[in-house]
């Protein structure tokens, strides 16, 4: 009877009373267990943080979903990072971040020190099958966004074109010149609608707060590259602060992000850089974390643990900043029909860089030969056709490769 009272209760705690020690708990609980990508995550957060433990309404916690799938950056530690900050103010905020991304950066960190020591069919075949299983995955987010964000002639025709700009100006700059072209496009098409919320979501801070991290944000965006060429730690810091700002649509998009800021420059083998990728499916918690694992990789130094520390809190800086810039003027900003249609056509522009990155690096470095092709359609039915969870298709594509290296 009790639980049934929790579980329909619409009336949350306080939201002004927790602790700093109670958010770490509740969201390391969340970092050990969270698998199956940012939707998955938002799921395990309203079990657990609304319908258990009644930090929030339902309405409430769609209103922050919704913004934080609206901004750029990593969709679920922002929502985390938010609930923290509403329950235990920012070291409520700084603990959730920590508790939740700690456990699948570890997990990496240590794959990192130890994947380089790794000999024999065996091991080879098992970092193989990571490669050849990112094919599959990004296959099946090519296809779920594309669903979601293309559902028009338009929009698909504005995926097509940022395709096209890759092939023609690949990099980084290419990637900003699509998801500015997608946007503009969007502007003109003017396909988005104002949605006006009534203010479910209070947080503590205020608007000159807001906007010094939007300052921050902006600032940061244009003075890390001036910094660059002052040391190797600024030049990771830049690269990593950059993609994690530029990440629209889904946690997958960084991979064409990181893919230019260091297999580019050489500072990742593609092999690495895809093995990583593939090591970061069969963990829990925030996909960013793959940050962890290339900055340890890195070939200059900072690498290992330094490498580590730098990659990850700048790849996550971004998005936080904009969200605490963001937060009191949502309600305000998605009332407008020209950012909603400004969002759009940029979310289509990420569909067509996503597909392109599942072409080059990540099909032309990881399928060898039609054996590898065939494990790749396994791996894609598996998630498509049998809804198998990532980690899960990761453990089957690992000892597929071992299977292919020991017959081959």
């Amino acid at each position: 009877m009790t639980d049934e009272v929790e579980h329909t209760d619409p009336h949350p705690k306080d939201q002004s009373q927790g602790t700093a020690g109670e958010v770490f708990l509740a969201f390391l609980k969340l970092g050990l267990t969270s698998f199956g990508g940012p939707i998955a995550h938002l799921g395990y957060f309203r079990d657990e943080l609304v319908t258990r433990r009644r930090w929030l309404n339902d309405s409430a916690y769609a209103d922050l979903v919704a913004l934080c799938q609206f901004l750029p950056g990593p969709a679920s530690s922002q929502v985390g990072f938010a609930l923290g900050l509403m329950r235990a103010g920012w070291l409520g905020a700084l603990a959730a971040f920590v508790a939740f991304t700690l456990p699948s950066a570890l997990v990496l960190l240590v794959f990192a020190m130890t994947a380089t020591n790794i000999a024999g069919p065996v091991g080879t075949g098992a970092l193989n099958g990571l490669k050849i299983v990112a094919v599959a995955i990004i296959a099946q987010a090519v296809w779920g966004m594309a669903k979601n964000l293309c559902p028009d002639k338009e929009r698909a025709l504005i995926a097509v074109a940022a395709v096209a700009v890759l092939a023609f100006v690949p990099g980084a700059f290419g990637m900003v010149g699509a998801i500015v072209l997608g946007a503009v496009a969007g502007l003109m098409l003017g396909r988005g609608a104002g949605t006006p919320v009534g203010g479910h979501v209070t947080m503590p801070g205020s608007r000159g707060v807001a906007l010094g991290a939007l300052v921050a944000f902006f600032a940061l965006l244009a003075l890390l590259p001036l910094l660059a060429g002052q040391g190797q730690g600024f030049a990771v810091i830049d690269s990593f602060y950059r993609a994690g700002a530029l990440v629209f649509g889904g946690g997958h998009v960084v991979l064409p992000l990181l893919q230019a800021e260091v297999v580019s420059p050489g500072w990742v083998s593609p092999d690495d850089f895809l093995a990583g990728y593939g090591a970061a499916q069969a963990v829990p918690g925030p996909l960013f974390t793959f940050a962890a694992y290339l900055g340890a990789v890195l070939g200059p130094d900072p690498s290992g643990m330094a490498g580590a520390a730098l990659a990850l809190g700048a790849v996550f800086l971004p998005g936080f900043l904009l969200l605490v810039g963001v937060l009191p003027y949502w309600d305000q900003f998605r009332a407008m029909a020209r950012a909603q249609s400004i969002m759009q056509g940029a979310n289509a522009a990420v569909v067509g860089i996503l597909g392109a990155a599942l072409y080059s690096p990540v099909f032309t470095s990881a399928i060898g030969d039609m054996r590898d092709f065939a494990l790749a359609l396994v791996c894609f039915v598996l998630l498509m056709a049998w809804k198998a969870p990532p980690w899960a298709v990761v453990i089957v594509a690992a000892l597929g490769g071992v299977g292919l290296a020991l017959v081959g």
